[in-house]
């Protein structure tokens, strides 16, 4: 193969994966209302036991500030709910809503959780080979120092964290398939 078409099949394939991440994200967006750090703090919230927000944002590698925010727009969307401890009513904790459950049961799985079931597939030298070109490719397109969660989602890097690419009201910003 040529050089050329050596570059050519690299711009395809970084563009693919753009495009899978953004439309998997609009899609979340347009059908369910959800962001994928949502729709993540959604699944962590109905996976564990009376967990205060400070566990659930270590679990999903999101600031804790962020996990609040989220928190909030769950919750005015009557997906989540804040509770008090009976035994110490200083604490308070995160509940899944019977409409939070019923939308988890439709909204499809975040992107990540398939890439990362078949990187485990991989054998480990792969794995390691994947991750290194995956390192030297952040680093040729000036990527590498930018701080960023494990989430396959578009969005903007504000300090260190993703910022979903959609207004207050959760409506997705454009259409996906622009060249």
């Amino acid at each position: 193969m040529q050089a050329n078409n050596l570059e050519t099949e690299v711009l395809v394939s970084l563009r693919r994966i753009v495009r899978a991440i953004d439309q998997h994200s609009n899609r979340l967006g347009k059908e369910f209302g959800l962001t994928t750090p949502q729709l993540l703090v959604l699944q962590t919230v109905a996976n564990t036991k009376e967990q205060p927000i400070r566990v659930i944002s270590a679990e999903v590698n999101l600031s804790q500030a962020t996990v609040t925010s989220i928190v909030d727009r769950l919750e005015r969307r009557g997906l989540l709910e804040r509770q008090r401890s009976v035994v110490d009513r200083r604490k308070v904790f995160l509940v899944i809503t019977d409409a939070g459950k019923d939308l988890l049961l439709k909204a499809p799985k975040p992107l990540q959780e398939n890439f990362l079931h078949r990187f485990e597939g991989l054998r480990e030298w792969e794995q390691h080979q994947l991750v290194c070109v995956l390192q030297q490719v952040a680093e040729m397109m000036g990527a590498r120092h930018i701080d960023a969660a494990p989430l396959l989602d578009t969005g903007e890097i504000t300090r260190g964290y993703l910022t979903p690419k959609t207004t207050p009201d959760l409506e997705p910003t454009g259409p996906t398939d622009n060249p």
